[in-house]
């Protein structure tokens, strides 16, 4: 493992810290976590880890497989699934519900819409036996996302997070791994769909009015630019939320499970994600390219090769931090050849001076091909003279 301090500190963020505290955040929540995604850096976490029923949060992989089959071209927004009269039985009246119709015809948008506004179970069945034909095969896609994704304590094994004897669990962090995904991923039907206020679909019966129902989601209209995603409810599970809203360009992810009331839920998601805006606030640390640094090649026709900022850095930091922040660039090196450009090879540790740091991507500026046997004596020889 090989560290050095860049530009031998010629920037100014990165040099002595004046000391800062962490900012304290009293949840109530038995089960909560929040990361900063500009910088990385998690702001809060409690029995992040510990395996939970996600009750409806579970709809959030099973729109994440539905967004990514779109964005591939597998799946088409005005493609159309009929309501099997078995799943109609099964569904219609269990937990909540779009009101889909026995044989009712009904497009990719509109269940994506009676998941994701209206937390329709009977929308993610039906969904799901459109795409592969039954909802166990189309568990299969959703864990198939789980190890791409490196959810490594979330497996499920239904559509809708309908409790199922434990088969299907997840993490407070794995949950926000995967609002992460959608949001960066799926950009364009993140936005499309995960803030839509209220939907309108069915009919009641008797007047035969359409049934509009309001988004649950407990921080849109409260929280500046609150965005997403799935609230969750069983008696097993309590109330959960994974939220996030964007500010500034700076956007947060955040989990609370286990919480015991409908309107405690909501207190504490607000206050949460409130916490995180105004406790802490990014500090830019460089413009994407920038060059910070290089790392030592072995094997390759460079003996060495530049490290450059992958996007615009930044570090979040506490609000009351007004000093500059410290950095070192760590790798393991030599790094063996080839390298691709764009590969990410070292990582920038920050400190912000409040106890804790943060570790940022760096890649290389250049491919670095690697060099045939005369290749390698000649960059030996050129070591012999520095």
């Amino acid at each position: 493992m090989r560290s050095f301090l860049p530009f031998a500190l010629a920037l100014p963020l990165l040099a002595t810290s004046a000391a800062a505290s962490t900012p304290s955040y009293n949840s109530t929540a038995p089960v909560a976590y929040m990361i900063d995604l500009a910088s990385g850096r998690v702001l809060f976490q409690r029995d992040a880890d510990r395996r939970i029923p996600p009750a409806s949060m579970a709809k959030m992989m099973t729109t994440h497989v539905a967004f990514k089959l779109i964005k591939e071209g597998k799946l088409k927004l005005n493609q159309s699934f009929t309501v099997r009269p078995e799943t109609w039985r099964k569904w219609h009246s269990q937990g909540s519900t779009m009101f889909l119709a026995v044989n009712e015809q009904v497009s990719v948008e509109n269940l994506l819409h009676g998941i994701v506004t209206l937390s329709g179970n009977d929308a993610c069945v039906v969904l799901a036996e459109g795409i592969a034909g039954s909802e166990e095969a189309f568990t299969d896609l959703m864990n198939a996302e789980v190890k791409r994704l490196g959810l490594s304590n979330s497996h499920f094994g239904n559509s809708n997070g309908w409790p199922d004897e434990g088969r299907t669990y997840v993490t407070a962090r794995d949950l926000a791994v995967l609002a992460r995904a959608t949001v960066e991923e799926t950009p364009d039907l993140y936005r499309q769909f995960y803030a839509t206020t209220s939907f309108t679909w069915g009919k009641t019966l008797g007047s035969g009015a359409a049934i509009s129902q309001a988004n649950r989601n407990p921080i849109l209209g409260k929280i500046t630019g609150a965005d997403g995603l799935k609230t969750g409810h069983t008696e097993e599970a309590g109330f959960g939320f994974t939220g996030s809203a964007v500010q500034n360009g700076r956007r947060l992810v955040m989990v609370v499970a286990g919480l015991t009331s409908f309107n405690g839920r909501i207190d504490e998601s607000v206050r949460f994600m409130d916490w995180g805006f105004k406790a802490w606030k990014v500090r830019p640390l460089a413009k994407k390219g920038t060059v910070m640094g290089e790392a030592q090649v072995q094997g390759g026709w460079s003996r060495s090769v530049e490290l450059v900022a992958p996007r615009d850095l930044v570090a979040t930091i506490p609000l009351s931090a007004n000093g500059p922040v410290k950095g070192r660039i760590v790798y393991n090196g030599p790094i063996k050849a080839p390298i691709e450009q764009g590969q990410p090879v070292a990582q920038l540790i920050v400190d912000a001076g409040d106890g804790t740091t943060q570790s940022l991507p760096l890649v290389a500026n250049a491919a670095v091909s690697e060099a045939g046997f005369f290749g390698r004596l000649w960059t030996g020889f050129l070591s012999l003279f520095g």
